[in-house]
């Protein structure tokens, strides 16, 4: 015990050694904006309050007056109606400590901690009491005003116009039509390798700034070799790309399109568009049944990344895909509305809870295609955007008109209206194979508002259709159906104001680690506002005529000057690099560090992905005690992994992956001690440390030309004279501490190299991009 303690000594100051020697560290990630958490709330806490507390808290009676003179249901003296009577508390005091969960009373209670329980006919569901602890985290904010406000409590039925200024609201810059401006003059002519330099240098020389300098070769193919494949390149690729004597552009053109030539490009970009539809293989509902058929969706993403489907018709294909003309695609429109279909599922039986589901799916697809919170005008108007309630609910009843597959569930066990596929040439007549996806309801018809979001208590209907300062003249309207065709026409008309402004933001924020406009999933007003607006634009209209091609986008932004400069030091009049100076240094994420471990050790499985091992069907009997638990090993791609909603996999939970339970815009990246921890202790790094050691006692001769290659492998660089002294000290020492363990010469070599290879994963320089 004592020389295996002395050993990860001598690894974590060895590595400590080689961190200093590389770059510094980073911060930790940024806590939640004002406009995130009131999404959260109005999403994940308001219903929850609504539906489960608001009938002896907040519900219609004669028993006490609220704040603002109405008479409402207050048991125990606690009013849940707004921010300041929960604040104020009933009978034992404060209801919530904002920022302190566990002293927080209405925690204990719905935990049943303590008495008296809530609510006292059924327990939350753990999602639900996942949802108000981070509320309360979060600080409890509650939208509306400083101290937040009672909901309302109209009786009758509303109008469905709203009370917004629907044509003030089309002022706002993400509304208005797109502009093509003019490419901008500027002093400097030598630097811009294309007009979207032009647009970055206007802006530095406004501000009086120049670019910084050219990235080296050696630093430009690893930046870009991840950024598109989401792997590190190869010695030989870095030796390639330093040897062309080409002249830069054209060699930097090369590269770039034998990256996206590579099929792991579409593993790498259809991990981010999974991200924001929130994918998962699970339902996750309280006891997260396994959907089985979900990959066939995953892989459909992969594809149409790898294919360079236009972006129209990728998108219409998940809105409507199974009502679409097939073009020889009937097989893949219809699993691409798996879009819908992994909506996630609520409660313990989740037919009693579709009104969420339908949120759940409203949320996705304004967040990830139109980067709106259209789901936060469930319960009432749009806090802050021209959305009305009446908006929310002309897209509710598209949805609702649409029959979603069920998963199974802790009441039914057993899934049922998954979608028959079309047979693949050279099947096997009598097996049928599913989709998870999506149909027609039989009765297609509009929705009624739900007032306060409360599914018991509705009011006038709406007609099927789109939010209103969205919609201009022609736009189709829905005659019959669902209404998803029309939506998906609507969604990819080339007059929509938001659907390719959003997407070429996206593609331009993944490459620089800031989007042109950083809140990339919020356009609307409490959004950030664009730090190049004509570019946007510019960007925008070059993508409509480049055929909707987001491979041609990459090409475009990666051959500009600015994409190559190199990473710097801040400059304190711009330290988020808004002008874009620089090159902002970023983190590899979850995937990206597991994959890279993989592919530098030699371990990493490039064969596809498929089906889980998912157990039988007939064996499932989850419930909300005992949910679907499980993690499959794979040596795959971790795009590949099985992903769960209620238990995140353990490796992409620590290092920051996407949450499935929401669209996630862009992944954080906290510091934690476990993630170094990590590096020194986790079996999938000692797998891969023993891998790459095989590899280098094979690969080269001597223990100079070893160390080099390690970093070569790892790195993506030679290693200095000084860094090969010091890992030769390193070896020394490993072997001398491991030498007690009376193991052979050639097995105590191996895990010394072993060793220097956990050194090198655990640096800065192997998990960050420069």
């Amino acid at each position: 015990m004592r020389r295996t303690t002395r050993h990860l000594g001598v690894i974590a100051a060895t590595a400590a050694w080689l961190l200093v020697a590389a770059w510094g560290g980073v911060g930790l990630g940024d806590e939640p904006g004002d406009d995130e958490a009131g999404a959260f709330f109005e999403r994940s806490v308001r219903p929850v309050l609504i539906e489960r507390c608001a009938s002896c808290h907040g519900g219609p009676a004669k028993s006490k007056a609220g704040a603002d003179g109405r008479k409402v249901k207050v048991r125990g003296g606690l009013d849940l109606t707004s921010r300041a009577a929960i604040l104020e508390g009933g009978d034992s005091g404060p209801a919530i400590l904002p920022g302190n969960v566990e002293d927080s009373l209405l925690v204990r209670a719905v935990r049943y901690h303590d008495e008296p329980r809530m609510p006292p006919d059924r327990r939350l569901d753990d999602a639900d009491i996942q949802a108000l602890s981070r509320w309360i985290e979060q600080g409890a904010p509650w939208p509306g005003s400083a101290e937040g406000e009672a909901p309302e409590t109209e009786t009758a039925a509303p109008d469905p116009s709203g009370g917004l200024d629907i044509e003030a609201g089309r002022a706002h810059w993400s509304f208005r039509p797109l502009a093509d401006p003019p490419v901008p003059e500027v002093r400097d002519r030598d630097w811009p390798a294309s007009p979207i330099d032009r647009f970055v240098l206007a802006k530095l020389e406004e501000a009086g700034r120049t670019p910084g300098p050219p990235a080296s070769r050696r630093a430009f193919v690893r930046r870009v070799s991840f950024d598109l494949t989401g792997l590190p390149p190869t010695p030989e690729e870095v030796e390639a790309f330093e040897a062309d004597p080409a002249p830069e552009a054209e060699a930097v053109a090369r590269l770039v399109d034998r990256l996206l030539a590579s099929p792991r490009y579409g593993e790498r970009w259809g991990r981010i568009w999974l991200d924001l539809v929130r994918y998962a293989d699970t339902a996750g509902e309280t006891a997260d049944y396994p959907v089985p058929e979900a990959y066939r969706y995953r892989d459909y993403v992969i594809d149409a990344f790898n294919a360079d489907l236009p972006y129209d018709r990728f998108l219409a294909e998940q809105v409507a895909g199974d009502l679409l003309a097939a073009d020889g695609r009937a097989r893949e429109s219809l699993i691409a509305t798996g879009f819908l279909a992994v909506s996630r599922r609520f409660g313990f039986d989740p037919q009693n809870y579709h009104h969420l589901t339908i949120e759940d799916t409203i949320d996705a697809l304004g967040k990830s295609v139109l980067g709106l919170t259209v789901a936060c005008a469930r319960c009432h108007d749009h806090k802050f955007d021209p959305i009305r309630q009446a908006d929310y609910y002309a897209l509710y009843g598209v949805f609702a008109s649409t029959r979603y597959p069920f998963p199974g569930g802790e009441e039914t066990k057993r899934p049922r209206d998954f979608v028959p596929l079309p047979p693949t040439p050279g099947a096997a007549p009598g097996t049928a194979e599913l989709a998870y996806a999506v149909a027609e309801s039989p009765e297609p018809a509009d929705a009624r508002i739900q007032r306060r979001g409360d599914p018991t208590n509705l009011g006038a209907a709406v007609p099927r259709g789109f939010p209103a300062v969205l919609v201009a003249a022609g736009t189709p309207s829905v005659a019959a159906g669902s209404g998803r065709r029309e939506l998906a026409a609507w969604l990819t008309d080339r007059d929509n104001p938001l659907t390719y402004r959003v997407l070429v933001n996206r593609v331009w924020q993944h490459h620089f680690g800031r989007g042109i406009v950083a809140s990339a999933s919020n356009f609307g007003v409490k959004g950030s506002p664009p730090s190049h607006p004509e570019l946007l634009d510019w960007l925008a209209l070059r993508f409509l005529d480049d055929g909707l091609s987001i491979k041609a986008l990459h090409r475009r932004i990666l051959l500009s000057a600015a994409y190559r400069t190199a990473s710097g030091t801040p400059d304190e009049a711009d330290p988020e690099n808004v002008r874009l100076a620089r090159f902002n240094r970023r983190r590899l994420d979850a995937e990206e560090i597991r994959d890279a471990l993989l592919s530098v050790s030699g371990t990493l499985d490039p064969s596809r992905g498929g089906p889980h091992p998912f157990p039988p069907v007939d064996q499932w009997g989850y419930t909300q005690h005992a949910p679907f638990l499980a993690a499959y090993p794979s040596d795959r791609r971790s795009v590949y992994l099985m992903t769960q909603r209620l238990r995140r996999h353990p490796f992409l939970g620590l290092f920051d992956g996407a949450d499935p339970n929401s669209s996630t815009e862009a992944r954080g990246a906290t510091t934690v001690p476990t993630q170094s921890l990590f590096f020194l202790n986790d079996p999938v790094v000692h797998r891969a440390a023993e891998a790459l050691a095989d590899r280098l006692l094979a690969e080269a001769a001597d223990p100079a030309a070893r160390v080099d290659r390690a970093f070569r492998l790892a790195l993506g660089r030679p290693a200095s004279a000084a860094e090969v002294d010091r890992m030769r000290e390193h070896l020394e020492a490993c072997r001398a501490d491991l030498a007690g363990d009376g193991e052979p010469a050639e097995t105590l070599d191996r895990r010394a190299w072993a060793s220097l290879a956990r050194v090198l994963f655990g640096t800065n320089e192997f998990v960050y991009v420069d």
